[in-house]
């Protein structure tokens, strides 16, 4: 009995005397993705959307013209829109 008194004297007292690790923090750099926010691009109504089957060829050929300026100005907003992405994540160094 006196023993076990012992023992269990000894258990309590290495359980009190027992000191905790401090918590540390590590602070380790990685890259977030982070999604692009441009704003979207407004698809223009198209020169030749409006053009009927009666209208004579210079109506046609000029309207046509005219869709193909409007197409290249619009894909020129997209890539503009794309670039500033990819332009945007280089900037900060992550890779997209």
């Amino acid at each position: 009995m006196k023993v076990s008194l012992i023992v269990l004297a000894l258990a309590l007292a290495g359980c009190g005397g027992r000191v905790e690790a401090p918590v540390q923090y590590v602070r380790v750099e990685v890259p977030v993705r982070v999604p692009c926010r441009v704003p979207n691009v407004a698809e223009p109504s198209w020169a030749a959307a409006g053009l009927k089957k009666g209208d004579g060829l210079e109506v046609k050929v000029r309207a046509l013209l005219a869709e193909r300026r409007q197409r290249i100005g619009y894909e020129r907003h997209l890539v503009s829109a794309v670039t500033a992405c990819h332009e945007t994540g280089a900037a900060t160094g992550k890779s997209r």
